[in-house]
Parts: structure tokens; sequence; C-alpha cells
């Protein structure tokens, strides 16, 4: 058997999903593996996130300078290229997402 795990696939089963709820189908199953799905995700969130602070606060202490500081002027143009400054902004921006993505996964939670 052959899996569709693309994006929209995804996305259109997980509407399949919404819908059957919506319409009083939802079974006692698929609502637990709902709740075990989201409390999975903003703890792996959560702490990728954690990783990621202790990262970049490394870098803080390293340049003496705070991630927003420092990635500001980045996007300014005005930092060297050293690879130190390419992953220390790589890292700004992974925490950013992961800082919107668990916002998202706890906006609701029960």
């Amino acid at each position: 058997m052959i899996i569709d795990n693309t994006s929209e696939n995804i996305a259109y089963k997980l509407e399949q999903l919404a819908e059957l709820y919506r319409q009083g189908y939802a079974s006692e199953i698929m609502l637990k593996t709902l709740h075990k799905l989201f409390m999975y995700e903003t703890e792996t969130c959560g702490s990728q996130l954690s990783q990621l602070r202790n990262d970049l606060s490394d870098f803080e202490k390293r340049y003496d300078m705070s991630s927003e500081m420092f990635y500001r002027r980045f996007q300014e143009g005005k930092t060297d290229d050293r690879m130190d400054f390419v992953e220390w902004a790589s890292l700004v921006q992974m925490a950013s997402r992961l800082e919107k993505q668990l916002k998202l996964l706890k906006s609701r939670q029960n």
C-alpha cells in the first residue's frame, strides 16, 4: 500500500476529520488521539525551543549582544558573513517559527 504523505493530502484528511466532528461523528478514540497528538506536538516544540534558547544564549554571551539586536543588525547587513553569524541567524529564525507553532498549539488547548 502506498501512502500519500503530501501536505495537500494530509490537509484534506484533517479537513475530513473536522467535518466528521462538526457533524457529530467523532468517536472517543478520535478525540483522545487528537488530544494526545496536540500534547505530544506541544511538548516536542517546547523541548526544541528550550534547546534553541540555550544555543542562542551561548551566542549572546560569546558576542555580548541579544539575539534580537543581532538579528536586526544581520538583516540590515551590518554584520559580516562569518559562519557563526549565519548559524546564529538560522537559530533565531528556527526559534521564531517554534514560538509561533507553540502559540498556535496552546491557543485553544483544553
